[in-house]
């Protein structure tokens, strides 16, 4: 297994899932009171019903597209979780995600618990994975030790983190009607730049980390979103260096707990992912 370029999927599959975060509570009170006072006070409102409708309901079923700036996307699907710290259960094809030498499977599954990343693959003949049916990385692989503690804690790599922080974004718009999935909803956009983007510079503008060594680090983070008549979003789409993340909402709530695997069958990586970041530097 070349590790090297494994992690480098690794990472960007990991970071895609989380990168709806990024305009998350890194805001602070008086950034949020002038944000109110500089958009219409239609725009706010529609923003804090669909933030607060969708952290009500705690999950998601979603369908995902991803692209690192090569003009193929890898698509995943799966369950994200918010409500009882956050997590996701999620398939994504393997082949796309150039992880074939992890799996025969042409799907791959990817869990996010308590701070990790566990990958559903083929035991290994040796090294850390011998034996064991799911590979371990822990997020500050990644991001780096403080960008993984901005994303991961409190459930700030999720869509209800997303949306409360759209709703206090200082430049979002109002794009007008479009319908996303034969539904009728609303386009917003907002432009985060590097100097709000509070905590999470951390994890998307640290061009040392993994991800920022993939995708240049963001000086800026674009993000669009569609709600639709139920006050929820129906489509979230992000632009962020050299990647791009969509999301589509399938329904919401009633999903599964996400945990983690045995211990006894997985294999922890986090430390070589580490060195061979480090032998990059």
């Amino acid at each position: 297994m070349k590790l090297r370029y494994t992690a480098a999927w690794v990472g960007f599959t990991a970071a895609a899932l989380m990168a709806t975060s990024a305009c998350g509570a890194g805001q602070t009170a008086k950034k949020a009171a002038d944000s109110v006072a500089d958009n219409s006070d239609k725009i706010m409102a529609a923003l804090t019903r669909a933030s607060d409708r969708t952290e009500q309901l705690g999950s998601a079923y979603v369908k995902m597209s991803t692209d690192m700036g090569t003009g193929t996307p890898v698509t995943m699907e799966g369950t994200y979780s918010w409500g009882d710290g956050f997590a996701f259960d999620t398939e994504m094809d393997t082949k796309a995600a150039q992880m074939q030498q992890l799996t025969s499977s042409p799907k791959i599954r990817m869990l996010f618990v308590d701070g990790a990343y566990y990958y559903d693959v083929d035991p290994q003949p040796s090294g850390p994975l011998k034996g064991k049916e799911w590979m371990k990385v822990d997020a500050s692989a990644v991001f780096g030790k403080e960008g993984a503690q901005a994303l991961g804690g409190s459930g700030g790599g999720s869509p209800s983190a997303s949306m409360k922080g759209l709703k206090y974004a200082n430049d979002v718009e109002n794009l007008g009607k479009e319908t996303v999935d034969g539904q009728s909803t609303t386009h917003y956009r907002a432009v985060i730049d590097k100097a709000h983007m509070g905590k999470f510079k951390d994890a998307y503008g640290d061009k040392d980390n993994l991800f920022g060594s993939m995708t240049g680090g963001a000086e800026s983070i674009t993000m669009d979103v569609w709600v639709g008549a139920k006050d929820l979003p129906v489509r979230m789409k992000e632009k962020f260096g050299t990647a791009a993340v969509t999301m589509d909402f399938e329904k919401f709530g009633a999903t599964a707990a996400v945990k983690a695997p045995p211990a006894s069958q997985v294999g922890d990586v986090t430390e070589q992912i580490k060195k061979a970041q480090s032998a990059q530097n």
